[in-house]
């Protein structure tokens, strides 16, 4: 009985943060779903892409499904730096197609399998796992990556939250922002008053 509400509990928050991910490309240019806005080049297309690729992985190649296509493969000697962003003529609707069809895909292997079904991950220290460690896995990166989609996001244009269904977890007043910001300048100087 806990194995499946488990199951089904992790399956839905899965389902919840693909859509958050989402979400955050949705009303950019091209440029600014693609362009590089940390020091290391994240950007949030990027991060779509490489999300399709673990699943593919996960739900896939550590379960004996190997992903149908041509997917770069973990043991790949080219390495996976190009993993994480986007070429040019690679488009947007190309890399969120890619992204449904692996989510579909993991979809079927968590359908098909038993929370405690075995699986196999060879570039993990202690490679034996069942389904449950790569639910909480992938759900944990996953949600890791959207925060960094909603920082990202929060740069380009302001928008912070969730932006699935209409629902947001944030006011949108740029005056409520900006006195906010302001207090939390002020603490911080206050904590360090040597700071210039």
């Amino acid at each position: 009985m806990i194995d499946a509400f488990a199951k089904e509990y992790l399956h839905n928050d899965l389902w919840a943060v693909r859509e958050t991910m989402l979400s955050k490309v949705e009303g950019l240019s091209e440029y600014d779903v693609r362009r590089p806005l940390t020091y290391t080049g994240t950007n949030l297309l990027g991060l779509i892409k490489h999300l399709s690729i673990s699943e593919a992985w996960y739900f896939g190649d550590i379960f004996g499904r190997p992903f149908p296509g041509q997917w770069r493969r973990w043991d790949d000697p080219a390495g996976h730096l190009d993993l994480m962003w986007v070429a040019a003529h690679e488009s947007r609707t190309e890399i969120i197609d890619r992204y449904r069809q692996a989510a579909k895909y993991a979809d079927a292997t968590i359908a098909a399998l038993y929370i405690d079904a075995p699986g196999f991950v060879p570039w993990w220290p202690r490679p034996n796992v069942k389904l449950f460690n790569i639910l909480v896995h992938v759900l944990t990166e996953t949600h890791r990556h959207a925060g960094h989609a909603d920082i990202l996001r929060e740069q380009l244009d302001g928008s912070v939250g969730s932006n699935r269904e209409g629902i947001s977890s944030a006011p949108t007043n740029a005056d409520f922002w900006e006195i906010h910001r302001a207090s939390i300048e002020l603490a911080a100087k206050a904590a360090d008053p040597g700071h210039t």
